[in-house]
Formats: C-alpha cells, structure tokens, sequence
C-alpha cells in the first residue's frame, strides 16, 4: 500500500514537470525501465546492492532511459530517484504514470485474455464494442493464455469481466466448496 502511495506521487510529480509533447516518449521509458527491472536479476543487483554508488546507478539508468528515448527532464527524474533511493519502486510509478498519461489522453487500457489468438477482424471487433460501450478512446492488449481454455477475460483497471471457461470453472468450484 505504502509503495503504491509513493509511486503515485513521484508519478504525479514527474506529470506535473512535463509538457505535451514529451508525456508519450517518457511513458515508454518509464515502461521500459519498469520492465527491464522487473526481467533483470543483474539489474536489480546493480539498483539495490551498496557496493554500486549512486554516481553508477545513475549512469546504468542514464544510458538505458536514452536508449529508450527518455526526455531529459525523465533522465533527471531518474537521478533524484537513485538519491532519493526509491529506484526499487519503478516498475509501480510507470505503472502509476502510464495511468495518469492514459487519462490526459481520454483513453483506457484495457487487456483481453484467450486461450488462442483471435483473428485480427475478431479483435477489431471487440475494440469497436469496447469503445461503444465506455464511450471513450480505448488501447486493447491481446494475449493469449492456454489455461482459459475457451471464452475470454477482460480487465479494465482493477474491474475483471471473466466468460472463461477456467473462470466458470473456479467459480463452480467455489460454490460447491462453500459450507
């Protein structure tokens, strides 16, 4: 809980500095970043462990927010991140700045879930209903996921629409296991 908090601070924060034109290229930075930590062992050691100094690890984020097109104004986020060493919570204030740009923009991230691909006209489809129904711009992630079996799950922020089969399943089970 405390960490979210933080991260939707120094997320708000970093906004508020930015103009326009430079909301999207630290969105993808910040993501990137977010990501590399997430998938890093070596990088994650680098951020957390002592033996680095804060001169190092800001030059390891440097180097990687350029190569991912971060403004500079996002590389001097990074900076005072590193002293003020909250670098370990990047991964949640991308998360938390990917929501605030996605609000600026009016649109909502949406992620549906199925058990194979959908066909491109499948997934045109459920972008024009989604659209429709919130009334709002929306950008859909696809991704499959063989456990689901058949049907598909929708998740729009923290609200889940699951028609799954492996959902209906879990949800016999918890009835039946109810007492």
């Amino acid at each position: 809980m405390i960490k979210t908090a933080v991260a939707r601070r120094y997320a708000q924060a970093l906004f508020e500095l930015l103009d326009v034109s430079s909301i999207e290229p630290t969105r993808v930075a910040l993501t990137g970043l977010g990501q590399a930590i997430k998938d890093s062992v070596p990088l994650r050691h680098v951020i957390a462990s002592p033996a680095f100094g804060a001169e190092d690890k800001i030059a390891v984020l440097a180097e990687l927010g350029s190569r991912l097109g971060c403004p500079p104004v996002g590389k001097t986020f990074l900076s005072q991140l590193v002293k003020k060493n909250r670098v370990g919570f990047l991964p949640e204030i991308a998360e938390a700045f990917t929501k605030l740009a996605d609000a600026a923009k009016g649109t909502q991230q949406i992620t549906v879930f199925s058990a194979t691909a959908l066909p491109p006209d499948e997934q045109k489809q459920i972008s024009d209903r989604l659209r429709a129904m919130l009334k709002r711009q929306v950008e859909v992630t696809f991704h499959t996921d063989a456990r689901y079996l058949a049907g598909v799950q929708i998740r729009l922020g923290s609200t889940v629409v699951d028609s799954t089969v492996l959902g209906r399943l879990q949800a016999m089970q918890s009835l039946l296991t109810k007492e």
